[in-house]
């Protein structure tokens, strides 16, 4: 998500959001003169090794504190949720069907095996879940609140049986990576297990080498479909600098793939190599105008109606966030990725235009005239004021708070810019000590989370108590009826109508103004290896790297 010009990296697939990426060498150094053959890249670079401020060989997928970002290349999940698009991709189960609505059924995928040459089976998804389910620790995409129960009903099969009807789970529990039984189940206590020593996995890549600057991986010959990879190793740096020596390094093509922002990409990257610097930002975290729906005005739906067209979010787009992100649908759903999603009968994908004579029109019939001094009354005949409050050290949001509040000024309404500490914006949101602020939101494949999150009562507070993450205090019968359909609800179709009913509230009842996408950061260089997800071919999200894997091949000069 946009939010500040400080670098970024996270190389988790999944999760929302936002985005990348991370690298290492062996000893050897990213010389001109490391060159591919025999069909194959001899090695990509990512920015970072994981693991936290003090990097140990750690590579248990479970501990997502400590572990080093090369255990996403060695363990896998059943699925990989595409992040761009929301496909699901077959991986290590080949396919699945709801045998009810509360019984899930995989099928484990054929001629698969572990790293160290034995098979992989349907027991050993039964253990991996029923191991974190013992150690809850370990749950970290929280799956067992949803499962009653996992358990192998054949060689190639898993069923899994949920509390209620379970679709909405299927992206939780799809994330999940799979552990060897016959390594793990010998563990005295998996949450203090670092799988230092040869990690075994059935994921594309085998740890060769650890240090603290730099981890190591190389191509497992034994991976499912290792014909697609062609990548004979994926090293991680550690990228301990300051944001400007990562721009530098970057620059100078030290990285083949990095997540960070760059103030001004197209000079300080793209100029550096034109023809092998390239960058694509998809659409992350939906950003919006968050208002305090406990008070007036904004309590009135009315007011909140107008102010969806008082919003100059082109000029935010542009000015405020550089050009590197798109406007958002009111609806909340990321476009264009989930447009599957978008009921039809929704114009223009749900976006608003800026028209400030409507927003006029609209306040002055809402019971919100002008004085004589062109000031905005309030129904209590006094002139509407407030705060928009913003952190000053994320100057991005500082830019587009002074456009947003210069709409807001032009109509009429009397608001004040309020800068503070992030820590204390942060606080003053979560216990509802605000009148209007920047927050964000959605952004992943969960559709339940993604609307659940921001409007279900159950995540919310009252004013002075922080609330879970409905900060806005959004309360509504139907809405949490909607969201109890789409967690429930165990076919797409139904999904997709419970959804359909959450984008008409956002539509009508406006509980919160998305404003523009923040931006999945994502840099790549194709001096040694080609076929990138881009705009122009989509084909996952930045941070998708089991997908990506499989589809880069060797640069031809």
């Amino acid at each position: 998500m946009t939010r500040r010009p400080l670098f970024t990296t996270a190389l988790i697939a999944g999760l929302a959001s936002s985005s990348l990426l991370l690298a290492g060498c062996t000893g050897t150094e990213d010389t001109a003169d490391s060159v591919n053959s025999g069909g194959m890249i001899s090695h990509i670079t990512y920015a970072g090794i994981g693991g936290g401020n003090a990097p140990q060989a750690n590579y248990n997928p479970f501990l997502d504190a400590s572990k080093l970002t090369a255990s996403n290349f060695v363990y896998e999940p059943l699925y990989v949720i595409e992040q761009n698009s929301c496909k699901e991709v077959p991986w290590l189960a080949k396919s699945y069907h709801w045998q009810t609505p509360r019984t899930l059924v995989f099928d484990i995928r054929d001629g698969v095996q572990w790293n160290d040459g034995k098979p992989f089976t349907a027991k050993d998804v039964a253990f991996t879940f029923n191991m974190i389910k013992k150690y809850d620790v370990l749950d970290t995409k929280a799956s067992w609140p949803l499962l009653d129960s996992v358990r192998a009903t054949g060689a190639k099969q898993v069923t899994f049986t949920f509390k209620e009807p379970g679709a909405s789970g299927f992206p939780v529990i799809t994330a999940v990576p799979i552990v060897p039984e016959h390594i793990w189940s010998t563990v005295q206590d998996p949450t203090k297990f670092a799988d230092a020593k040869d990690p075994v996995g059935t994921g594309p890549m085998k740890v060769k080498s650890f240090n603290p600057q730099q981890v190591v991986t190389e191509r497992n010959p034994r991976y499912w479909q290792a014909d697609k990879v062609k990548v004979k190793e994926v090293r991680f740096k550690q990228n301990n600098g300051s944001p400007e020596i990562e721009q530098l390094k970057m620059g100078r093509g030290e990285y083949d793939t990095n997540g960070m922002f760059i103030p001004d990409v197209q000079k300080s990257y793209v100029a550096k190599d034109p023809k092998h610097h390239h960058y694509w930002y998809a659409p992350g975290m939906v950003m919006s105008v968050y208002m305090n729906l406990t008070e007036a005005p904004f309590d009135d739906v009315a007011f909140r109606r107008a102010l969806t067209h008082a919003f100059d979010r082109d000029t935010v787009a542009r000015k405020a966030q550089l050009g590197y992100v798109k406007t958002a649908s009111q609806t909340s759903l990321v476009l264009p990725g989930q447009q599957d999603w978008l009921p039809k009968d929704i114009k223009n994908g749900g976006r608003i235009p800026f028209d400030l004579k409507a927003a006029d029109k609209a306040l002055t019939a809402a019971g919100y005239p002008k004085d004589s001094q062109g000031r905005r009354l309030g129904k209590d005949g006094k002139p509407v004021s407030f705060k928009f409050k913003t952190p000053t050290n994320y100057t991005d949001w500082v830019a587009a708070a002074e456009i947003l509040v210069k709409n807001l000024k032009s109509l009429g309404l009397q608001v004040e810019l309020d800068r503070t500490t992030s820590e204390v914006h942060d606080q003053d949101r979560a216990m509802g000590r605000y009148d209007m602020m920047f927050g964000a939101h959605g952004g992943d494949c969960n559709m339940s989370t993604g609307f659940g999150h921001p409007l279900g009562s159950a995540g919310t507070a009252p004013i002075g108590k922080r609330a879970f993450s409905n900060e806005v205090r959004w309360k509504d019968g139907k809405t949490d009826a909607l969201l109890d359909d789409l967690r429930t609800a165990s076919t797409k179709k139904a999904q997709k109508k419970a959804v359909a009913g959450l984008s008409e509230i956002m539509m009508n009842d406006v509980p919160m103004i998305p404003i523009w996408y923040g931006a999945k950061w994502f840099q790549y260089d194709t001096t040694r290896a080609v076929g990138w997800p881009n705009a122009k071919n989509p084909y996952a999200a930045g941070g998708d790297n089991l997908i990506i894997l499989t589809h880069l091949r060797p640069a031809r000069g």
